[in-house]
């Protein structure tokens, strides 16, 4: 079943349905989700990034994961394999490493940005993935990876603010 109309929330109505607040930006609201304050910490990291979300002129559908699905993860955001494989085990020592867990940590979050909102249909992330979301059953999908949406948390002048239960793939 399709969400209701005035209702783009995660579920199917009621107390699921997004908070509205017209005069507010995602780089706002982003950071009063407790659930949410590792990934908006990496936000602010590159200006590219805090600009977009503070962009009044391009919405933008922020797929925010859950503090819990970041520290899940089998690495940190910042690491890559292939530069442990390429520089070996002091891949993020001195200027060269912090160089490179910069951009790895730039590009974690980009993967997490979709220029539209409203948001239907396939999409580029910000890292240039193709990305769309489908309903399965009762719940939003982030797809192709499948991962869940637990809710849309915020609507706001320059998008939406959605909840992710784990992180989507950020490999390039």
């Amino acid at each position: 079943m399709p969400p209701q109309p005035g209702n783009r929330g995660g579920g199917r109505g009621g107390d699921d349905a997004p908070n509205h607040q017209p005069a507010v930006r995602l780089a706002d609201i982003l950071g009063t989700q407790r659930s949410l304050t590792t990934f908006s910490s990496l936000t602010r990291l590159h200006a590219s990034t805090s600009t977009l979300l503070g962009d009044a002129n391009t919405n933008t559908t922020v797929l925010a994961p859950l503090n819990s699905a970041i520290d899940d993860l089998p690495r940190k955001p910042w690491e890559d394999p292939r530069d442990y494989a390429q520089v070996g085990a002091d891949a993020y020592e001195g200027d060269d490493g912090r160089d490179r867990a910069q951009r790895n940590l730039r590009r974690f979050v980009e993967a997490h940005l979709v220029t539209q909102s409203p948001w239907e249909g396939k999409a580029r992330t910000v890292a240039g993935r193709e990305v769309w979301w489908e309903w399965r059953g009762d719940k939003r999908v982030i797809m192709p990876d499948e991962v869940e949406v637990e809710k849309v948390a915020s609507q706001v002048s320059n998008g939406e603010l959605w909840i992710l239960r784990g992180v989507l793939n950020y490999a390039s």
